[in-house]
């Protein structure tokens, strides 16, 4: 303790205010978890299945758990084997990116899995990415030689492409070089007449 002791004199109300702002402020910077749901059916195509694991690996990926249901109708229910082989697929195409949290288990007549992100795969896979990139380089010479000789087609910018040629408009509303567009020449007996 001080000697002699020392007081601060201050505003309650400003202080209070001071430390709600504090508090608010780290809330905002913590890290939400939340648990995202990819739901699949048995007899789902190889097109959806790809569109729904790629949303999974995304939602691993912005750092959420994500809880696979495979939902089963009628008979469907009666081959839960059909359920795990899906589940495993996706457990395997995610790879090292997620772990199993929850091992797949049949739940009345949906049977559910769920993923969480792996953080030290990610955090090895972010500096494996930045050591990739400090060994390459980026020096803006993807060719490796002059400009058009690596075979390729040479790239044109828009402002380097001129303008097309529009045909040119005459008072009487023909077209410059061309006939004119509004009445035609008739000829006799053309419409059937005689």
């Amino acid at each position: 303790m001080a000697n002699p002791p020392v007081c601060r004199i201050m505003d309650y109300g400003k202080f209070k205010f001071d430390e709600a702002q504090r508090a608010k402020e780290s809330r905002r910077k913590a890290v939400h978890v939340g648990v995202k749901e990819m739901k699949y059916r048995p007899k789902i195509g190889p097109g959806d299945f790809d569109t729904k694991t790629r949303q999974v690996s995304r939602f691993l990926g912005e750092g959420h758990k994500v809880k696979i249901t495979i939902m089963f109708r009628g008979r469907e229910v009666f081959h839960p084997e059909l359920g795990k082989r899906i589940l495993d697929r996706i457990a395997e195409q995610m790879g090292d990116s997620a772990k199993v949290e929850a091992e797949p288990r049949l739940d009345g007549r949906n049977m559910v899995m769920v993923l969480a992100p792996d953080k030290r795969a990610r955090q090895s896979a972010a500096s494996r990415a930045s050591s990739r990139e400090a060994d390459h380089g980026d020096t803006g010479d993807a060719g490796g030689g002059p400009a058009g000789t690596d075979g390729a087609a040479p790239v044109v910018t828009a402002a380097e492409v001129p303008p097309k040629p529009q045909a040119a408009v005459t008072d009487e509303g023909s077209t410059a070089g061309g006939a004119a567009t509004g009445a035609t020449a008739a000829t006799p007996g053309a419409d059937g007449e005689g």
